[in-house]
């Protein structure tokens, strides 16, 4: 009887959402809560969750597989496919968090990017930022939780890795595959990297 309940009462939900426009290919797949509020021309793909204290603007994307709990959405954002927006998470207009991105805690700023493979923990990123793929803050020390600042227009490379606490200044750039420890000043490159070995001429050896 409780199953019969939940899904009578998700069917009223997606209803509801319907006939206010909320776009949905496979609405059956979807799931939202008693308190989700969603905006105008919203269109949401097929397998989502709405966790409770949802709230998402207007012009906003929804793809396949995502989970979304305590959070608030600004209008003309795209989330997903395979994103999970964790409580605590504020999207500001324009942002971009693509598949298997995790954010918590954080604000992305308008207009910024964190495209695929990316951990965003207790952050305040600003306007304009790319975040590549396979960065992660590092905001847990075993005993506490830490803050990562990125200002306006930064750059990070792909494959880094940023421990908090931190502060990277606006328009610098964070080189591929590094590890940040240290506060990045304004319009500065930052790296850690070791240098390339190459052995000429190498053979392997024969079992």
């Amino acid at each position: 009887m409780k199953q019969l309940n939940l899904q009578k009462t998700q069917n009223i939900l997606r209803n509801k959402f319907l006939k206010k426009g909320v776009k949905m290919i496979g609405p059956e797949t979807i799931f939202f809560s008693h308190d989700t509020v969603i905006g105008k021309n919203v269109s949401i793909d097929p397998y989502v969750v709405f966790g409770s204290k949802v709230k998402i603007g207007n012009n906003v994307a929804i793809k396949s597989f995502s989970h979304l709990e305590n959070c608030k959405i600004e209008n003309k954002v795209e989330i997903g496919p395979y994103a999970r927006v964790r409580p605590g998470t504020t999207l500001k207009e324009g942002s971009k968090i693509g598949n298997f991105v995790e954010i918590k805690k954080s604000t992305l700023g308008k207009n910024s990017k964190v495209n695929h493979l990316t951990y965003i923990g207790d952050s305040q990123i600003g306007k304009s930022v790319n975040v590549g793929a396979g960065t992660i803050t590092c905001n847990y020390d075993g005993v506490n939780k830490n803050k990562t600042k990125i200002k306006d227009n930064v750059f990070i490379g792909s494959n880094s890795s940023l421990v908090a606490p931190l502060t990277i200044e606006e328009g610098s750039t964070i080189g591929a595959s590094s590890v940040i420890t240290k506060n990045v000043k304004k319009n500065s490159l930052a790296l850690t990297r070791s240098l390339q070995t190459e052995i000429k001429n190498y053979k392997r050896k024969k079992i």
